[in-house]
């Protein structure tokens, strides 16, 4: 994969909030799988508008967040958070946190190699990483329509610039950088759009159409035949729009002795 971070990294945080609520909602499994306790220090990356991180520091952690996203920060602070503007592949934290947490957030970051090394370095000897993200053969339906459409407007053969990948992948890639103690699973999660699927693509594809400089009218049409593609698949006869969302939740150990997992 190459290094950098998905072009959607500015987003609108209206938008985020409006459309993407179900984001923090869903990230309830992967928070109790953290299971924070009083006094850690935590890093949560990719933390966004901070509606998970308010409520890791509301079970009595030190939380620290950071996220690409300038405007979705804005909303972080406006909470009273303590949050970073920063890349995930380029961490600069060395020993010092308990545990590392991200929900719906390394599928972005386009180099995982880098982002696992960091993580690691971040975290204390026996710190524990915890997440969340986008697993191999998540929204097949969507990319494979948006890419379909892509293509009849001239837009061959483009990258969603997005890392779905089995848990063996993520576990290899982990082992590698040192974890140990990898856990992890698949859980396909069909996920309701309340606003629907425009709105979905609206707001979770449009720093890719805007990389790809799609001008603004044509985005419209690439958005509307790429919902119609989808119609049949994904929305219901009462009109009811669903995400072939498939996720990949897991859980590491930094090794409280160098090398022991390698």
């Amino acid at each position: 994969m190459s290094s950098g971070t998905n072009p959607t990294s500015e987003w609108s945080a209206k938008d985020y909030t409006d459309i993407g609520s179900f984001v923090p909602v869903l990230g309830s499994a992967v928070l109790d799988l953290l299971d924070p306790q009083p006094g850690e220090r935590i890093l949560d990356l990719g933390c966004g508008d901070g509606a998970l991180t308010e409520r890791i520091v509301g079970r009595g952690a030190d939380v620290v967040g950071v996220d690409a996203s300038a405007e979705l920060l804005k909303v972080a602070r406006g909470r009273g958070l303590d949050v970073r503007l920063g890349s995930g592949e380029q961490l600069n934290f060395n020993a010092e946190f308990d545990a590392v947490f991200s929900n719906a957030a390394l599928h972005w970051m386009l180099d995982p190699q880098a982002v696992a090394t960091g993580v690691y370095t971040a975290l204390q000897p026996g710190g524990r990483f915890v997440a969340e993200m986008g697993g191999f053969g998540n929204i097949a339906a969507v990319a494979t329509a948006l890419r379909a459409v892509m293509a009849a407007h001239d837009y061959a053969g483009v990258d969603p610039g997005q890392f779905y990948p089995t848990v063996e992948q993520y576990e290899q890639l982990a082992t590698a950088v040192g974890f140990t103690d990898f856990r992890g699973e698949l859980i396909p999660r069909p996920t309701p759009l309340a606003t629907g699927m425009a709105d979905w693509l609206r707001t979770f594809r449009q720093g890719f159409l805007d990389h790809h400089k799609v001008s603004v009218d044509e985005q419209v049409q690439i958005i509307n035949e790429t919902v119609e593609l989808l119609r049949p698949s994904l929305c219901d006869f009462a009109g009811n729009w669903q995400a072939d969302y498939v996720r990949l939740r897991f859980s590491a150990i930094r090794p409280t002795r160098a090398g022991a997992g390698q």
